[in-house]
């Protein structure tokens, strides 16, 4: 039997996410695809080449193609961080998640990769959805970046606040990855489940325990890339200092949907609202999850 575009599964999990509370912006990226579908109805702007559309999708048959041009985005989609906009987040009773539909590409850009979120490198991080973040002895899972104030963590050049998943996410194939913040806890999920990696709390672990609320600060939300120093060098005085300017970590694939929520969505909830996309790898299968070293900062994407 042939289904309807109106009780397609696609159309029921678009409707599913459309009616799940605390929702602040959801991207289909279908008919309007820079438009959200909930009010206030955001709209992004389109940063360098535009991610040119590509004839596969989740919501319906089409999806955003975002590229590399070496280490650096060719194109990326923000909201401008004039006044705080809706996507904002932080502050002492901070809560979020982000849910993204993606299809990773093999690309010859082999460094971290960013999704979505408010995290300008220039100190005015809050919250992002990272893959392959190459710190904390992981490679290729899925990140849930953090900051309290916006900063490096102290005694490092960059961004160590973070909770990793154990299982490396695979290229060629549709996957749901996802991020939450509840007040206390940074959480990584991939295609639907807390992909847990030991020891629990620790930096580099997840769940990740930071207690306390997110940087206040707004700054742009970015979808593909980031904005960061071009390096980050050791000072004088013991600490570091930026170098420069770019827009990087660019995501390689195409992105098939985007959700924001000012709440952190529960395990269960978030196991119902993301049903599998028909891929085989599941949750747990064998990831790099031993030790605790750090990478020198030349061989470390900044975050």
């Amino acid at each position: 039997m042939k289904l309807s575009a109106q009780n397609s599964p696609a159309t029921r999990r678009r409707e599913e996410i459309l009616k799940s509370p605390g929702l602040v912006a959801f991207w289909d990226f279908q008919d309007d695809p820079l438009r959200s579908l909930t009010p206030p109805y955001l709209t992004l702007t389109t940063g360098g080449t535009p991610p040119a559309p590509a004839n596969e999708g989740v919501f319906g048959p089409t999806s955003l193609k975002f590229e590399a041009v070496g280490d650096l985005a060719k194109g990326f989609l923000f909201l401008p961080s004039d006044g705080e906009h809706p996507l904002s987040l932080g502050g002492e009773a901070a809560e979020l998640t982000v849910i993204a539909w993606i299809k990773r590409e093999t690309s010859a850009y082999k460094g971290c990769q960013f999704l979505a979120g408010v995290w300008n490198e220039h100190c005015r991080r809050q919250y992002g959805l990272f893959l392959n973040l190459k710190i904390w002895d992981s490679a290729e899972q899925v990140g849930a970046h953090v900051s309290q104030h916006g900063g490096p963590t102290p005694g490092y050049p960059y961004c160590m606040d973070v909770a990793i998943g154990a299982t490396p996410v695979p290229f060629e194939s549709w996957h749901c990855v996802a991020m939450t913040y509840d007040g206390k806890d940074a959480a990584a999920y991939l295609d639907g489940r807390l992909d847990v990696r030991e020891p629990q709390g620790e930096p580099g672990r997840n769940p990740f325990h930071l207690p306390g609320g997110l940087n206040p600060e707004p700054a742009e939300f970015t979808v593909g890339a980031v904005s960061r120093p071009s390096r980050v060098e050791p000072d004088p005085e013991g600490g570091f200092r930026e170098i420069g300017s770019l827009i990087a970590n660019p995501f390689v694939g195409l992105l098939g949907g985007l959700a924001v929520f000012r709440r952190a969505l529960s395990a269960s909830e978030l196991a119902e609202l993301i049903p599998p996309l028909g891929n085989k790898q599941t949750v747990g299968e064998e990831g790099k999850t031993g030790g605790t070293g750090v990478p020198p900062v030349k061989d470390a994407c900044l975050r």
